[in-house]
């Protein structure tokens, strides 16, 4: 398993990304800040944030569960590292957080959602809240509960992130909201977004917070119209999504070379402002517009 810098195991994550977009900083001159408003696992922003990329992150998310998990970290870290200390990873256990989670989900200021969401994330398959457990409940699977809950690994990580905390602002916002009251007023020739919604074809299996159709062009046309700042949005490869933004954004599509368990590519659109320069770096390859179906 490669190494991230986050504590989230993220269905979709753009962890792998984290040196493309530390490259995009590069090419756009632009050090200071970094916003993600879909932030979830937020495995680039603190890539960027520990390598001293830029000097302060912006994470925002909607989904009170994946908040909660933040909030609680630069807000009440030894609670939460003394609950992952004290907290056995048992079936037992897991069936004892999943009733907690469904108890205060709705909750993004609890510890109780931050840790049981947190829990059912490390031990889930995939880390998707509403899947079942790694190795099934009888745990006569390959893998066990345990295989992705390294307690000593993620307190390390926590502990990291909690001293950063003084360069990390957090917010629980709707994206609507939040890309016109937060990223519309940020200077746009030192601030860089990075937008990663929901997949538009599997989000309701993935997320907790489901995006339907509707939301997801209302977010295309409030994002499109950052005209003057830089900014990249990568989604799965629907139609349907390619036709909200191919007439108002730069267009690609992106492959990535993953080479867990068998060498394989994957395929992903890519928009940007028309005010982002672009191009292939690493194993990210760019296919431009007029390739795209």
């Amino acid at each position: 398993m490669p190494y991230t810098n986050s504590i989230l195991r993220y269905p979709g994550g753009k962890s792998q990304l984290a040196t493309y977009v530390e490259h995009l900083l590069k090419i756009n001159d632009i050090s200071k800040t970094y916003v993600e408003p879909f932030a979830g696992g937020a495995g680039v922003a603190l890539y960027l944030l520990f390598h001293n990329d830029v000097d302060r992150i912006i994470l925002n998310d909607y989904d009170p569960s994946i908040f909660s998990i933040w909030y609680s970290i630069l807000n009440h870290k030894d609670e939460f590292i003394d609950l992952i200390d004290r907290t056995p990873v048992t079936i037992e256990e897991w069936n004892h957080q999943k009733k907690v989670h469904l108890k205060y989900f709705r909750d993004p200021h609890s510890l109780k959602n931050a840790f049981a969401t947190f829990y059912l994330n490390r031990t889930n398959v995939s880390g998707i809240i509403n899947g079942g457990p790694i190795g099934g409940k009888e745990q006569r699977g390959k893998y066990k509960l345990n295989c992705r809950f390294n307690k000593s690994n993620l307190i390390h990580k926590i502990k990291k992130i909690y001293g950063m905390r003084d360069y990390i602002e957090l917010s629980n916002m709707d994206a609507q909201n939040f890309i016109p009251n937060k990223i519309d007023k940020l200077d746009s020739q030192s601030t860089f977004t990075f937008f990663d919604p929901p997949y538009f074809g599997q989000g309701k299996n993935l997320y907790l917070s489901f995006v339907d159709n509707d939301m997801h062009k209302k977010i295309a046309n409030t994002i499109v119209n950052l005209k003057d700042k830089k900014w990249i949005t990568t989604y799965d490869t629907q139609k349907e999504i390619l036709n909200y933004y191919r007439p108002f954004s730069q267009v690609y599509k992106y492959q990535l070379s993953y080479s867990a368990n068998r060498k394989r590519r994957a395929n992903e659109y890519m928009f940007a402002s028309y005010t982002t320069r672009l191009d292939s770096f690493g194993k990210v390859e760019l296919l431009d517009c007029n390739q795209i179906d």
